[in-house]
């Protein structure tokens, strides 16, 4: 285990997965158990960032960790953030070593901002949402990871922890912290099949996601009703919707299928009711086992349950191991 490279990766608890989460990480994730040393989060504390009620935040942490398992996530790497405080003591000490200037220029930050205040100018904006960026970079150097895997949207964030640690390293004078390297997906973006010009995201609305967990019949009808050209894509290039729907095709094991299609698409005969058929039956067959698997988890919930907080208990060690020597190196706790 020790010469395997570590990977870090978290996802907040802020609904059920839906395709682009699926695609775009926790597929991702699976594949990748079988080769590094992974340690997976269900990071409950940036979900804090937004007003919320406590029940359903504790309801919303479950299910995406069921979710997450059903997935094919390993219960032995799979962590829930809250479980390890050493995340936020972490986040402090980091965030004394990060600029104003830093965190000011963290795009999501005033992109979040902007979608509160469209929809309320009064709106209440959390400084967690602003601090959020350093709890990251504690959640992914806590674990001293070689490689996150991220989407083209995070690679800043990202940067963000390089320069932290980078700055942590100099200032005291320790090659500690290894610099993580991103690790993008086969499946680096979905878009919304309502939108294809925006990326599939819950913050855009119920029509915009397609959910794992759904009822396969609504995936169907999104599929069918999802929109392919706009009428303004130049002649011979590709509209994004129906690129978007040869994404979900390929990426949900239909290489064949999309294969012959493209070539339909290149001869100028195909039919966008056929593809988006297609489509829907791949998603159809690769949904099935996962909802199954769900099924079967919230059946024995207690068990699943248990696995996790043994597992996040376990993990919770090595954190605790990379704040003991955080304290030594920073002449915290009085050690000596």
């Amino acid at each position: 285990m020790a010469s395997q490279k570590r990977v870090l990766s978290g996802i907040q608890p802020t609904g059920d997965i839906h395709l682009g989460n699926y695609f775009g990480a926790v597929k991702a994730w699976v594949d990748m158990q079988k080769e590094f040393d992974c340690v997976f989060g269900v990071v409950d504390y940036h979900a804090m960032t937004m007003p919320y009620k406590p029940e359903r935040l504790r309801e919303a942490t479950w299910t995406m960790t069921f979710q997450l398992l059903a997935c094919g996530v390993e219960p032995d790497f799979l962590f829930i953030q809250s479980l390890v405080p050493e995340h936020a003591e972490l986040a402090w000490i980091l965030g004394c070593m990060t600029s104003y200037g830093e965190v000011t220029r963290m795009t999501q930050f005033k992109d979040k901002s902007m979608q509160v205040q469209d929809k309320d100018k009064d709106a209440f904006i959390s400084a967690g949402l602003f601090f959020y960026p350093i709890l990251q970079a504690a959640d992914i150097l806590i674990y001293k990871a070689d490689y996150v895997p991220v989407g083209k949207d995070q690679e800043q964030h990202l940067e963000l922890t390089r320069n932290i640690a980078e700055r942590f390293n100099r200032q005291f004078g320790k090659d500690y912290f290894p610099l993580p390297a991103p690790y993008f997906t086969q499946t680096p973006k979905v878009l919304s099949p309502a939108d294809p010009t925006r990326k599939m995201s819950k913050s855009l609305g119920e029509k915009h996601v397609i959910n794992l967990f759904g009822e396969q019949e609504k995936m169907r009808k999104q599929i069918r009703s999802a929109v392919t050209d706009t009428g303004d894509t130049p002649a011979g290039e590709m509209s994004p919707g129906v690129a978007n729907l040869f994404t979900l095709l390929k990426a949900s094991g239909g290489v064949d299928a999309s294969r012959l299609l493209m070539d339909e698409h290149v001869r100028g005969t195909l039919r966008y009711a056929e593809l988006k058929e297609v489509v829907a039956d791949a998603l159809g067959v690769m949904m099935a086992p996962i909802q199954d698997r769900y099924r079967d988890i919230l059946a024995d919930k207690r068990t699943w349950k248990k696995r996790v907080q043994e597992a996040s208990a376990h993990i919770r060690d090595r954190a605790r191991e990379t704040l003991r020597e955080v304290h030594e190196i920073t002449g915290l706790g009085a050690l000596r």
